[in-house]
């Protein structure tokens, strides 16, 4: 009998080399599916190890490209942070991820797609949101939210206890301080000690930025170029670099960025199933970015058309965080943000220093800005007699309820 065919979304870590073996010993046929969102990698090494393990196929596939283009700059697009303060790394990723194993899916003929995230986090959400949207028939195997699977693993013990019975060979041990997830937009740092929302990550514990008081003591001059609301150059005017193709550009920023301490965010979010959540985050590029486009944004944005794509920013990182990126209100959301971006054209000259991203000029032909309406100095074609009209006009709903206040008082 011809064995059903899986398509698992595979790390090469104890979880999914666990989840592997399972399923083979289940009687599936598994092809291993690894994801390359800029995560550093052994990815030959990982491969070897699933067929050593028995997966039927490994894919390897290169998304870095697609996940800055289509991903990473549309949030850049719409300032997109969640709840204030999470650039939302790992939420960008898990669309993509999850949008190629169906694909994967579907070139190997089968509607049979598994992850390994687990019953009580974000991203088993953001996997099978995808899987149910580009693949209306699919049958979705989530191990961890399998009651056979938990009876067997009750924790980390347990998967080490298989792996060794198994021959899976495994880097972790039972005492791992902390968990990592790492791709091109960020590392996040949760889990473990770090669920104590009062310890600190130690120094050596960050990847991808220096402290900043271990920073240089001199600032790094650079200027960041967008086109509609993209980043199309960026220069280091300190070091003499230019890069201008997506890839390039965010990698130089990441580098950069993390020489400067720039990007380190540490707090407690609300994850979509309820509960709170502590995280930790290292994000440079994302971070010197978002800060240069809403900057250049400030000259080229009409000013009610920022109000309504303010409005909608929460709203728009909120769907990202939950899982919703192919969802009908992002289509929708996304067009609306595409417009307001049509003229966020520019250049935006800023310093890194310490941690500080200080922006320090710009310039654009898109520019709404203009200095002789603005100056001080000289009348620049403006009637200043004219705000005689406007500010009484203004005021009439005020005084009118001044007025009213003040008959009820008597």
């Amino acid at each position: 009998m011809k064995k059903e065919k899986v398509i698992l979304a595979y790390s090469g870590g104890l979880d999914t080399s666990t989840i592997l073996k399972w399923l083979i010993d289940k009687g599936y046929d598994v092809v291993a599916y690894i994801a390359d969102v800029g995560q550093p990698e052994d990815f030959d090494a990982a491969k070897e190890k699933a067929l050593k393990i028995g997966a039927s196929k490994v894919y390897i596939e290169d998304l870095k490209k697609e996940f800055i283009t289509d991903f990473i700059f549309p949030a850049i697009k719409s300032n997109a942070i969640y709840e204030g303060k999470y650039l939302l790394g790992t939420s960008l990723a898990r669309p993509i991820i999850a949008k190629r194993q169906i694909e994967i899916a579907k070139k190997e003929g089968t509607k049979i797609v598994a992850h390994g995230a687990t019953g009580k986090g974000n991203d088993q959400v953001r996997f099978e949101m995808t899987y149910y949207t580009l693949m209306p028939d699919v049958k979705i195997i989530s191990p961890w939210k399998n009651r056979e699977f938990l009876a067997q693993f009750k924790g980390r013990d347990d998967l080490l206890k298989y792996a060794e019975e198994k021959g899976i060979p495994v880097k972790q041990t039972s005492k791992a301080p902390y968990s990592t997830d790492e791709n091109i937009m960020h590392i996040s740092y949760e889990a473990g000690i770090l669920e104590d929302p009062k310890y600190s990550l130690p120094e050596e514990g960050y990847l991808m930025t220096v402290s900043p008081k271990e920073a240089p003591d001199k600032e790094t001059e650079l200027m960041v170029e967008f086109k509609d609301g993209i980043p199309v150059k960026v220069e280091d005017k300190t070091n003499n670099i230019i890069k201008k193709k997506p890839l390039e550009l965010f990698k130089y920023l990441n580098k950069i960025g993390g020489e400067n301490g720039i990007g380190r965010d540490d707090l407690v979010e609300n994850r979509f199933v309820g509960m709170k959540s502590r995280g930790i985050y290292e994000t440079p590029a994302g971070t010197i970015l978002r800060k240069a486009h809403k900057d250049i944004e400030g000259m080229t944005m009409d000013r009610e058309v920022m109000l309504i794509r303010d409005s909608l920013t929460p709203r728009f990182s909120q769907i990202i965080y939950f899982g919703f990126w192919y969802a009908p209100e992002m289509e929708l959301m996304m067009t609306m943000i595409d417009k307001s971006q049509e003229n966020v054209t520019g250049k935006v000259y800023l310093k890194l220093y310490k941690g500080n991203v200080m922006i320090v000029g710009r310039e654009s032909d898109c520019s709404l800005y203009d200095d002789k309406i603005a100056s001080m100095h000289e009348l620049g074609g403006y009637d200043q007699t004219d705000a005689i009209g406007f500010i009484r006009l203004s005021a009439l709903r005020m005084q009118a309820n001044a007025k009213r206040n003040k008959l009820l008082k008597q």
